[in-house]
């Protein structure tokens, strides 16, 4: 049996800053993404800028809408996950 002792707490871990956190909760809402249509016919996704509402940053490039939906989504997953677990590690079986 392998045992893994780590030496260190949660609490001296590096915490996001509220600007992280801020962008996590930001990128997490659907409703700041968008999908656009480039001239060499692949889909750009992007999020609102959350200081400046008419600016987009792009983030990733797909073939086809579908994709580029599917990867809003699995970026949307990964930010709810990383905000989940900001104030540490969950408890998901404990043993008497």
């Amino acid at each position: 049996m392998t045992l893994f002792y780590q030496t260190s707490s949660w609490s001296s871990q590096l915490q996001p800053t509220e600007q992280q956190i801020e962008l996590w909760t930001h990128a997490a809402d659907k409703t700041n993404w968008r999908i656009v249509q480039l001239q060499n016919d692949y889909y750009q996704t992007e999020y609102q800028d959350i200081r400046d509402k008419n600016k987009w940053k792009d983030v990733t490039r797909r073939e086809t809408m579908e994709q580029a939906e599917a990867s809003i989504d699995n970026t949307i997953k990964h930010y709810k996950k990383k905000i989940e677990f900001i104030d540490g590690p969950k408890v998901v079986k404990t043993f008497k």
